[in-house]
């Protein structure tokens, strides 16, 4: 079956960066576009980035464009989230997604980032 495990989450202090992973199962990665979405506490879930199945194209929110990049690795079935510059609004359950924004058909469990001093 699907699996898709995020690690990497942890505390930053602002201005600081993580690295996001996640390591994807039971499927032909190669084949699929995916995602990066967040849900802060006691907000909804926002998507964060795409990737095409092939690394040509990627997409952000406008809040995190300029400091957060995607990215992925398909011979180690492999996505990654570098954060750079982080900011305490970047604080949230980070998940990751098979799919594009709309169209996710498999969610993994969500790892945490929490930006603080």
């Amino acid at each position: 079956q699907v699996q898709l495990v995020e690690s990497g989450g942890g505390l930053a202090q602002p201005g600081g960066s993580l690295r996001l992973s996640c390591a994807a199962s039971g499927f032909t990665f190669s084949s699929y576009a995916m995602s990066w979405a967040r849900q802060a506490p006691g907000k909804g879930l926002e998507w964060v980035s795409s990737i095409y199945s092939d690394g040509s194209h990627t997409y952000y929110v406008d809040s995190v464009k300029g400091r957060f990049t995607i990215s992925r690795d398909n011979a180690k079935n492999t996505l990654y989230l570098q954060m750079n510059s982080l900011k305490p609004e970047d604080t949230a359950l980070y998940y990751c997604a098979k799919g594009l924004s709309g169209y996710v058909s498999e969610w993994g469990q969500g790892t945490q980032v929490t930006v603080s001093s």
